[in-house]
């Protein structure tokens, strides 16, 4: 399984800074047992939408965005996630918020969204370290049945 992480910061896209979640995500999918390159790092607004369609179109199974959720009028990431989505996941984007929220109230100001596009798991989160640490704490045993389900995969059935 493969997964793309792409960092939205203006900051960090300029050199200003160096971005501390992509690492957070990039180390956290891979001891999922995916496949990662580094973090793509680029502005806030549309050049993350053209990020997600060129890792959508390389088939990755799961593509992680951090930044560009909040409410400043540069977090433009669910407006260039929005029209990618072929199908929406919102339970997924509201566990995140809720587990987040018991860290922080700051967890329910992000916009993030999740759904499938294409064959690819797409899902925002807020840009803190502590976004994509509790991010990874809710996707983590969830993304591998995911990945299946979006590749056709049917449920395991027990045995009555």
């Amino acid at each position: 399984m493969r997964a793309v992480v792409i960092v939205a910061s203006h900051r960090a896209a300029a050199g200003i800074y160096s971005d501390t979640s992509g690492p957070i995500l990039a180390d956290g999918l891979r001891e999922l047992g995916f496949e990662v390159s580094e973090p793509v790092v680029v502005d806030d607004g549309e050049p993350v939408g053209t990020a997600l369609a060129a890792a959508i179109a390389s088939g990755a199974d799961v593509v992680v965005t951090s930044g560009g959720t909040g409410l400043s009028p540069t977090d433009r990431t669910p407006e260039v996630t929005a029209p990618l989505l072929d199908r929406p996941v919102p339970g997924l984007a509201e566990a995140i918020r809720a587990f987040g929220a018991r860290n922080t109230p700051m967890s329910w100001l992000s916009r993030g969204l999740a759904g499938v596009a294409g064959r690819s798991l797409v899902v925002n989160l807020a840009g803190s370290t502590g976004a994509a640490r509790d991010g990874l704490t809710v996707l983590g045993p969830l993304l591998s049945h995911a990945v299946e389900q979006v590749n056709g995969g049917d449920h395991v059935r027990e045995s009555p």
